[in-house]
C-alpha cells in the first residue's frame, strides 16, 4: 500500500532498488487515492477528513468503529499510516489486519493495546492459518504512536509474512508447509477497527476503560493498496482478471531475490526488536505449549 521501500540504510546494491521504489512512491504522491476508492465503512463512528485523505475512528461507550477493503487479495504488501488514541487509553484496542471468511479462516493481525497515561503502547501480532491461531507475540513500542503517524505494514508472499513498523521488521513467519505447518493462502481483505478490549487488553483485563476520557480516536491515512486482487471481499468474485496467480513473479513483492528473506540490515533490526522490545512469544511459552508448534525453533 503506498510506497514500497523497505528502508534507507541498505547496502548499495539494495539502495538502487530502494531508490527506484522511492520513485514509485514519489509518483504516487500526485495520485494518492482517497478512502472511497479502495475501502468502505463497515460499522460505528467513522469520520472522513481532508476530503477523504484521512479517516477518523472513534470509540465511546455506545460503539467503536471499523472499515474494510472492498476487494480481497491473495498476496501483497499492505500498509496504513496510523496515529493511535492518546490520553488514558487502557483497554482500548486499535487493529489493522488481513482476514478471510469462514470458520477455517486465515488472518494476520496488528493489535495495538492501549494503557494508562504515561505507560508505553504495546502491540500484539498473531497469525491464523486454516482456522488455527494462538501464535501471539507482543512487543513494547520504542516510540509514542499517539504523537505522530507511523507506517504499519504486512508483507505476504509465497515464502514469508513480515510485519513492519516503519522500516523495522518486528515479526517474521516463514512458509514451512514442507514440515506440516499451515501457511495463510486464502483470499483476505483488509480491516481496521477501534474497539473495547478491556476484558483482556490491559493487565490481563484488570484495567478497564475510563469512559470519562472518551471519545478515543484513531487516525488513518494513505489508502493505496499494493496487492493481488482476487475479488469483492464479500463473495470473492474475480474483478478484472480471472484467477490471477498471486504468487507470480510479475508482482514486485514476490521477487525472490529481494523479498523472500530479510537483508542484513533488516536482520539486525529484527534481532534488536526481539532482544530489547519483545516481552511475550508463544514459542517460548512452555507452560502453554509443552510441545512447541512445528514452526517454532526446536
Amino acid at each position: 500500500m503506498g510506497s514500497s521501500s523497505f528502508g534507507l540504510s541498505f547496502p548499495l546494491g539494495v539502495m538502487i532498488v530502494v531508490l527506484c521504489f522511492g520513485c514509485r512512491g514519489l509518483l504516487a504522491v500526485a495520485s494518492v487515492v482517497g478512502f472511497e476508492r479502495n475501502y468502505k465503512i463497515t460499522w460505528g463512528h467513522v469520520s472522513s477528513l481532508d476530503r477523504g485523505q484521512t479517516i477518523q475512528l472513534s470509540l465511546d461507550n455506545s460503539s467503536g468503529a471499523g472499515f474494510a477493503s472492498k476487494l480481497s487479495y491473495g498476496s501483497g504488501y499492505f500498509r496504513l499510516r496510523m496515529k493511535l488514541p492518546n490520553k488514558n487509553s487502557a483497554g482500548v484496542v486499535t487493529a489493522f489486519y488481513l482476514t478471510s471468511r469462514g470458520r477455517a479462516h486465515d488472518e494476520l493481525d496488528f493489535e495495538f493495546l492501549g494503557d494508562k497515561e504515561g505507560k508505553p503502547y504495546r502491540v500484539q501480532t498473531n497469525v491464523f492459518a486454516n482456522g488455527k491461531g494462538d501464535r501471539e507475540q507482543r512487543i513494547t513500542l520504542w516510540f509514542d504512536p499517539t504523537s505522530a503517524y507511523h507506517n504499519y505494514k504486512i508483507l505476504w508472499n509465497p515464502y514469508q509474512i513480515v510485519f513492519f513498523i516503519d522500516h523495522t521488521p518486528i515479526r517474521v513467519y516463514k512458509n514451512k508447509v514442507s514440515i506440516g505447518v499451515n501457511y495463510p493462502t486464502k483470499p483476505m481483505h483488509i480491516e481496521a477497527s477501534l474497539w473495547n478490549g478491556d476484558s483482556w487488553a490491559t493487565d490481563g483485563g484488570q484495567t478497564k476503560i475510563d469512559w470519562s476520557q472518551a471519545p478515543f480516536t484513531a487516525y488513518f491515512k494513505e489508502f493505496n493498496i499494493d496487492g493481488c486482487a482476487l475479488g469483492l471481499s464479500s463473495n470473492h468474485k474475480a474483478p478484472d482478471e480471472k484467477n490471477p496467480d498471486c504468487y507470480s513473479s510479475k508482482f514486485w513483492w514476490n521477487n525472490r531475490s529481494k523479498y523472500w528473506r530479510l537483508n542484513s540490515q533488516q536482520q539486525a533490526a529484527y534481532k534488536n526488536v526481539k532482544k530489547n522490545h519483545m516481552y511475550y512469544d508463544y514459542c517460548s511459552d512452555l507452560p502453554r505449549f509443552p510441545n512447541l508448534p512445528k514452526e517454532c525453533p526446536q
